[in-house]
């Protein structure tokens, strides 16, 4: 299990490497995190599940399932967040009630481990956040009390880009219980820049400190920002240059926003996210609103930026817009979630630049669709992750078709576009077309093949510099025992 010193310290990016390093070699390895919290979600077998683990069961070969990461939280508010128990949505809790649903939780965590377990010979487990959050450790399903209820043995990750790693791991330990340090068999230092060689004092430090073993010291991977983020946290508001220029707002509750990583791996597109308190750039060619976990609280967040004034501006312009899930619905005339699915019950007017209304309800819509892009033919696939039925004049010019029914909807000027369907621009030759509509040339990137190889290369990196023998080695000393 890699547990990390903090929060961001790269565990998601460790275990992929992991995993791949490992199914390199020969090993049947799958992916677990008990416990996520991230609105950038994946369709899985059975369910939904982290972003993360998609990525780390695509490192392992496998087709991801909800068994995987069996506990998601999605927050909705800053204090209450949607519990995803084993794929299905269990209830919306607010924070300081969440600790009456762990012990419920904690079994089913057990339940989807052991069932994985039958499955695969090596299981790769990332933690959450960090076991230093002591004031969290009473009913922990995600750090020390799963590790602890599982016997799985731990590694400690610190990440040293951001300074004081030292304090990080030794004050890991000094700050946890003993019974829990117990569990801690090493340490390795993430996201190193420069000279190795003056880290080796440091190092030094720590393994006499701590009496804990180095697995080794990660450098800096140039090769992340071509796989899939997870949190938020990690989206970078600059750009570098393009003939085409793309924005996106940056919601407070953003989703699902690795829909458009392949925009930003095409050489003529310049993809801008936005952040709070900043306008939309009056020279953006296109505008795209991404999905939200909370589409009516984020569709008042827009207006209080004053991001649909600008919106209408870009419009007037002659500027494109493309809604995705949530950002679809709010081009709408009205959102009305009548039954308080993502909020208190109510009604919203929306940005009124699609003839479409949509009404919260029904069951939740998770499924991987295939199907092509009307105008031009494309074959596309994808997933749709959503509540809620939007209709409207508008949908009589469907943008997709997705299995044999019209999806999305197209303005009368063309220029305004909405659709359910998440990983859209994952399809090369959808993608490409799309470019060139928007008066770019497209790349000859196969997004896929993309991805594919930089988790090779994540593994590379990883085998060349850490004591990747010596983590695996763990795992086989723990299933002798």
């Amino acid at each position: 299990m890699i547990q990390g010193a903090g929060s961001n310290v790269g565990k998601s990016l460790l275990v992929a490497g992991l995993c791949r390093a490992a199914r390199q070699r020969g090993l049947n390895v799958a992916p677990f995190k008990p416990q996520n919290m991230s609105n950038n979600a994946a369709v899985a077998e059975g369910g939904e599940i982290g972003r993360a683990q998609a990525l780390q069961a695509l490192a392992c070969g496998r087709t991801p399932t909800v068994d995987m990461n069996p506990v998601l939280l999605k927050p909705e508010t800053d204090i209450g967040a949607q519990v995803v128990l084993q794929g299905q949505r269990l209830a919306t809790v607010k924070a300081l009630d969440y600790a009456d649903l762990k012990p419920r939780l904690m079994n089913g965590v057990l339940e989807s481990f052991e069932r994985l377990g039958t499955d695969a010979e090596l299981i790769i487990v990332e933690g959450a956040g960090s076991p230093a959050e002591v004031n969290l450790r009473l009913g922990d399903i995600a750090n020390m009390g799963f590790a602890r209820a599982a016997d799985v043995p731990v590694v400690l990750a610190g990440d040293i880009d951001r300074g004081g790693v030292i304090a990080q791991i030794v004050g890991t330990q000094a700050v946890i219980d003993p019974e829990d340090a117990a569990m801690i068999e090493g340490f390795l230092i993430n996201k190193f820049r420069g000279d190795i060689r003056l880290f080796d004092d440091g190092y030094r430090f720590i393994e006499e400190r701590t009496g804990w073993r180095g697995f080794g010291v990660l450098p800096w991977f140039v090769g992340a920002a071509r796989l899939p983020a997870e949190d938020s946290v990690d989206l970078v508001s600059g750009s570098k240059p393009g003939k085409r220029k793309i924005v996106c707002p940056m919601f407070s509750r953003i989703a699902n926003f690795d829909d458009f990583d392949p925009l930003k791996l095409e050489p003529e597109v310049s993809l801008e996210m936005v952040p709070p308190g900043q306008a939309l750039p009056g020279d953006a060619d296109l505008v795209i609103l991404p999905g939200s976990k909370s589409t009516r609280g984020d569709l008042a967040f827009m207006r209080e930026q004053g991001w649909d004034i600008d919106l209408l501006a870009h419009t007037r312009r002659g500027g494109r817009v493309l809604g995705i899930c949530g950002g679809y619905q709010m081009l709408g005339r009205r959102i009305a979630d009548p039954d308080g699915i993502e909020g208190p019950p109510g009604e919203s007017e929306g940005l009124g630049l699609l003839a479409v209304d949509t009404v919260m309800g029904g069951d939740k819509r998770l499924a991987r669709v295939a199907g092509h892009h009307l105008s031009s033919g494309e074959a596309i696939e994808g997933y749709e992750i959503h509540i809620g039925r939007t209709e409207g004049p508008d949908c009589a010019r469907s943008f997709l078709e997705i299995e044999g029914r019209p999806e999305g909807a197209v303005s009368p000027c063309g220029r305004v576009t909405g659709a359910y369907l998440h990983g859209l621009f994952t399809a090369d030759g959808f993608r490409a077309t799309f470019l060139r509509e928007l008066g770019a040339a497209p790349s000859e990137l196969s997004y896929g093949a993309a991805v594919e190889e930089t988790l090779d290369a994540l593994a590379a990196h990883m085998e060349a510099h850490l004591d990747v023998t010596g983590l695996l080695a763990l795992a086989e000393r723990k299933r002798s025992d």
